[in-house]
């Protein structure tokens, strides 16, 4: 496997776990049966995308460096 795509796996996991940890947290504060925190990690990643979209590169999702994304196109 080359560099980029183990950057690009890791920021996955990372997010998809803080995702996960948060979702768990706000259920348990807000004392809520544990099932809602798929849904309360499901809004999580679609908020991150969004603001990932809009902060980060044009055209994609990711908070890595253009240089470190294999989306990004090199030229």
């Amino acid at each position: 496997m080359n560099a980029k795509l183990l950057l690009d796996m890791g920021e996955r996991a990372a997010w998809t776990g803080a995702q996960a940890a948060v979702g768990l947290v706000a259920v348990e504060v807000a004392d809520l049966p544990v099932w809602w925190a798929a849904p309360a990690a499901l809004v999580l990643a679609a908020g991150k995308g969004w603001v990932a979209g809009r902060l980060g590169r044009k055209g994609t999702a990711s908070t890595l460096p253009a240089a470190a994304d294999p989306a990004s196109r090199v030229v």
